[in-house]
């Protein structure tokens, strides 16, 4: 477990190097006793994001197998994993998921963080799938042996193309579930049952759920244009909570056979295609720029980029081989899109990992072994600040092309702005009548 007390922090840093990592929500106890029980999309990613949201190291449980498994088996002992033993990985161990739960037990009793991904295994699916009651086992078991109620932290993890490198991730940190009354009535089946409801309901409080992913770009849209017509972007569980509601608005109209959604939902559709060919978002509609704002945006840019731009090329250049050595190899895996995360860090750690090696050598042999040592730290420490960097470039010219485009074509602003609003509206009233209807 020589890598557990360090967990949070490599987490911290592996996560936030892949992604564009928000963390919200009201927080995991620093402190005590926690059962961490979060959604599964991502491979070992999951656990990842789990730890760097906690902040303090975590024990998962995690299947058997990968305890021995060559390319990874290294990882998941040193983090101090508990082994889950599977009947679809060998029915024969199953008997010895007794020790997982007294490892479990042993831990929290200890006042240490554990963490659980309830649904069993990572998938691809667009919502939850359905929960095992391995938490809530652990919880009751852990109240009845111990006498103490174990706080159960919900963590939802929503990605938007989380196999994609520098993509958005957002990891929201629910409220404790209450479950007082059931450690109070007993741990038998009927509390055991009632909890994993519970643990479903907080879960999907905190996690986007979808009927299926050809949704997306049509309920993403909704929440954009009725976001930007409320005049303030949303805090990210309002976000997830936003697009919740209009799946479950749309969910209830295909149930009703209710197709007064299919010309909103075409023409939101136009909308947003309009807008993409020009590269602007629904936020960006709802003000005028001004030569003031273009003014001090053009100078902070060039301020950023005469900082770090030296910086950024030579990081890139330097960096350039093992990155492209990764997609290679990542590539040739052709693994499923809840691993493609998982395989990119494990092998862009290794690549990167021994071109900094084999510079560092090359610098030692051609100008002293002080020279060699100096690159061999110098190098990881030049490739944060050149990922920053680089990310803050591409963001820069949709940027700038935006706001020469709206403050060039104020008319073109001002049509597309208001036929937005009229979309914004007939959402709106959607809104409204369904919830009536359906008491949402």
């Amino acid at each position: 477990m020589w890598l557990l007390p360090a967990l949070d922090h490599v987490s911290t840093l592996t996560a936030r190097v892949y992604y564009r990592l928000t963390i919200a929500g009201s927080g995991v106890p620093l402190r005590g006793p926690a059962l961490l029980v979060a959604n599964h999309p991502n491979s070992l990613f999951d656990a990842a994001m789990v730890a760097a949201a906690a902040r303090r190291p975590v024990r998962f449980l995690a299947k058997a197998p990968l305890f021995t498994d060559p390319k990874i088996g290294w990882l998941v002992r040193a983090s101090g994993s508990i082994p889950v033993y599977r009947a679809v990985d060998d029915a024969a161990s199953v008997h010895r998921n007794d020790e997982a739960f007294r490892a479990a037990y042993a831990v929290l009793a200890g006042g240490a963080a554990v963490g659980i991904f309830p649904e069993g295994i990572s998938h691809d699916e667009p919502s939850l799938t359905r929960l095992k009651t391995g938490a809530a086992r652990i919880a009751l078991g852990a109240a009845r042996l111990h006498g103490d109620l174990i706080p159960i932290i919900p963590i939802g993890l929503t990605l938007r193309g989380k196999e994609h490198f520098r993509s958005e991730a957002l990891v929201q940190i629910g409220e404790p579930i209450a479950w007082a009354d059931l450690a109070i009535s007993g741990s038998g089946p009927a509390e055991v049952k009632d909890l994993t409801r519970r643990i479903e309901a907080a879960l999907r409080s905190v996690t986007v759920n979808m009927e299926r992913w050809e949704d997306a770009p049509l309920i993403e849209a909704a929440a954009a244009v009725y976001a930007a017509a409320m005049g303030e972007p949303p805090a990210p569980a309002q976000r997830v909570a936003a697009l919740n509601e209009i799946t479950a608005i749309l969910k209830r109209l295909r149930q009703d056979e209710n197709a007064e959604w299919e010309p909103l939902a075409r023409d939101l559709s136009e909308h947003m295609r309009v807008l993409h060919a020009l590269g602007l978002r629904p936020a960006d509609l709802r003000s005028q720029p001004g030569m003031g704002q273009a003014v001090r945006w053009t100078v902070r840019q060039l301020a950023f980029f005469g900082l770090t731009g030296a910086m950024a090329a030579a990081g890139a250049a330097v960096f350039y081989l093992p990155h492209r050595i990764t997609d290679a190899a990542v590539a040739r895996l052709d693994a499923t899109p809840d691993l493609r995360a998982t395989s990119r860090t494990l092998g862009g750690a290794f690549f990167f990992g021994l071109w900094i090696i084999f510079l560092a050598l090359a610098v030692g042999f051609a100008a002293g072994v002080a020279a060699g040592v100096a690159t061999l730290f110098i190098l990881p420490a030049l490739a944060l600040p050149t990922l920053a960097a680089l990310d803050r470039w591409r963001g820069a010219w949709p940027v700038a092309r935006r706001f020469l485009l709206l403050w060039k074509r104020a008319d073109l602003r001002r049509d597309l702005a208001a036929r937005q609003a009229r979309i914004a509206e007939r959402l709106h009233l959607l809104r409204q009548r369904i919830s009536v209807v359906r008491g949402l």
